[in-house]
């Protein structure tokens, strides 16, 4: 995602010029027969004639399957005729070389169903897709390997990265349209003039895709300056260019850089996303959107919404910011982005607006689809929760080392760390780490005793503690980072060296939790300090989706019959987690929470039809 504060000076800067000559076009099977794709001087063509693609984003691992079609329905009512979707490496290759391409993670039947509802497709397969996604997309086992620099022709990375492109076209090379499907594009990396500038590891992907099947038309998405658009881009590739506002000023910068080919906004922003803590983003300024859409459609100028619909970060995938001029900002769950279809698949009014402005500029023939019903929604009745377990009984036979292992080290991805050790002294003095990543909890014989933030840059806090107890230090994983070059080093965990009172401490005893699997929770009556898990049952006889409603708890997770809907947070601005019905049940359902730092929380959670955002006036947890 390009940095807005970078996209406002870009229409200032000048670029270097680059034509491009016109790509060769053949006859290509697509929908109803014979089609052919490509693009000649500025026009993108399809079937040999002009092709003005209106294209809007989703990703599949945002939205429940049971969802996709409708989703993808909604976006051909607003007027668009095309979908653009990243693909996410980590939730394709969770495990060196084992492959998921299977229920959720079918990306080959996303892209059927799209076909069958008359949309074309742009592919995003990466490997890097950033999206606020946990590590920009990137398998966390990535960094394993101590040294590994993704992003880069480090040999190991790209040898990972072609093997993943490699899986990914076998799913999806046959569905290029010029193989009966309705891939237009695919995406050689993803705007990697934020990054960096060489082009030998750019060459080195666009080869991998090549290599993979993808013989169709390439092409590279990067922002409007001189630096982004110089790295990002390949001479033999087409280029397009992303920003959220001043698309004159955006497009003249890439003249500047090539002339006479098609001009595409290959992400135009009409919202944006939040992080933990700060005011809930809704949709960009309805005028300004409109401005510079209706100056892209009066210029036949294509174009793809991001986002048209955002969906939810389920889970441990909510991904991070940090840079040198802010410090390290995770995600929230919800990735609403203020879309014209809202977290729950439902038009907003930045939809109707927007429909109505597409509207008028439909080439001649072409009428608007009726906007289908909007997904059923239920307000699930308050449910308390009677049964709880402390979040140590999931503790099992502890990894030793004489230092504090990073969360990749102990070949784990997400959740947390369960860190112990003897401090080498007792009474007053300051605990001091190399670094946390992200929040660390401090204990002493079940005692808290602070807050370690990544945040706030902590690295050290002043302690009291008694002889011969051990420290814990409970450490989670907030979300890698996904975007810029800090993202290269994102291991999780504790990071030595240790030192209390000036003296190293020494000899771990580390507990993963990636609390995929809760089946070993014994529930009883009682209720622990935190953390702990607190499970209620409910019962359903009407299915549809809901927003339950965390206000009052403090900071933790949710899982509804199993399935991890994201994390709370009492400092906003999400305030509610979506329940996809897909996930409910007629009859028995059960919900479990993971309060973290709230002793004694409500215990009692309900469902509402409508999301809750809100800031609180302190916004540090």
């Amino acid at each position: 995602m390009i940095d807005r504060r970078q996209l406002l000076r870009a229409a200032t800067l000048g670029l270097a010029t680059l034509s491009l000559p016109p790509l060769a076009l053949a006859a290509m099977p697509g929908h109803g027969g014979t089609a052919a794709f490509g693009w000649r001087g500025q026009n993108f063509l399809l079937h040999g004639k002009p092709l003005v693609i209106r294209g809007g984003e989703m990703h599949i691992g945002r939205i429940p399957r049971a969802h996709w079609r409708a989703r993808l329905r909604m976006l051909r009512a607003m007027g668009l005729n095309t979908v653009g979707t990243y693909l996410f490496w980590n939730l394709h290759e969770p495990r060196p070389g084992r492959f998921d391409f299977e229920g959720q993670n079918d990306i080959a039947a996303f892209v059927r169903i799209a076909q069958e509802e008359g949309v074309w497709v742009i592919l995003r397969p990466g490997p890097y897709a950033c999206a606020e996604w946990e590590f920009g997309g990137f398998p966390a086992w990535l960094l394993k390997t101590p040294d590994l620099r993704v992003r880069t022709n480090d040999p190991r990375f790209v040898a990972a990265a072609t093997r993943y492109l490699e899986a990914v076209g076998g799913q999806l090379a046959p569905l290029q349209i010029h193989r009966g499907g309705p891939i237009l594009m695919t995406q050689v990396e993803n705007e990697y003039g934020s990054f960096g500038s060489d082009h030998g590891y750019l060459a080195s992907i666009r080869d991998a895709l090549r290599a993979a099947g993808f013989d169709g038309l390439l092409y590279t998405a990067d922002g409007p300056t001189e630096r982004m658009l110089g790295g990002g881009t390949l001479p033999d590739v087409l280029a397009t260019v992303n920003f959220g506002d001043d698309a004159a000023g955006s497009f003249a910068a890439f003249a500047r850089h090539r002339q006479g080919v098609p001009r595409m906004a290959g992400e135009f922003y009409p919202g944006w996303f939040d992080h933990w803590g700060e005011r809930h983003h809704t949709a960009a300024d309805p005028a300004r959107v409109a401005r510079n859409l209706q100056w892209m459609l009066e210029r036949d100028i294509s174009f793809s919404l991001y986002m048209f619909h955002g969906g939810t970060s389920f889970g441990f995938m909510n991904g991070a910011n940090d840079s040198a001029t802010e410090p390290y900002q995770p995600d929230t769950s919800s990735y609403d982005y203020g879309a014209p279809l809202d977290e729950a698949g439902r038009p907003t009014p930045a939809f109707h607006a927007l429909r109505a402005l597409i509207g008028g500029h439909l080439p001649a023939g072409e009428t608007l689809p009726v906007v289908p019903p909007s997904p059923p929604m239920i307000a699930i009745a308050p449910v308390t929760l009677d049964a709880s377990a402390p979040l140590q009984s999931l503790l099992g036979e502890p990894v030793r080392a004489v230092r504090p292992l990073t969360m990749e080290a102990l070949d784990q991805a997400y959740g947390f760390v369960w860190y112990r050790a003897r401090l080498p002294a007792a009474g007053k003095g300051v605990l001091q780490v190399g670094d946390v990543r992200d929040m660390a909890l401090l204990y002493q014989d079940g005692r808290r005793l602070g807050t370690l933030d990544r945040r706030r840059g902590d690295t050290a806090l002043e302690l009291e503690v008694q002889a011969g107890v051990p420290l814990d230090l409970l450490v989670e994983n907030l979300g890698r980072i996904n975007y810029g070059p800090r993202m290269v080093d994102e291991r999780k965990g504790l990071l030595g060296p240790v030192r209390f009172a000036g003296k190293p401490v020494l000899d771990w005893e580390m507990h993963p939790l990636p609390l995929d699997d809760l089946s070993a929770l014994r529930f009883s009556p009682g209720t622990p300090a935190a953390p702990a898990f607190h499970r209620g049952r409910f019962v359903l006889d009407a299915l549809g989706d809901s927003f339950i409603d965390m206000r009052g708890w403090g900071r933790g997770h949710v899982w509804i019959n199993g399935h991890h809907l994201g994390r709370y947070w009492h400092i906003g601005p999400q305030q509610t987690l979506l329940v996809p019905a897909q996930w409910l049940r007629r009859g028995e359902n059960e919900v479990v929470v993971l309060e973290l730092e709230r002793d004694a929380p409500p215990l009692r959670v309900q469902g509402l039809v409508d999301p809750v955002f809100e800031t609180p006036d302190v916004v540090q947890g």
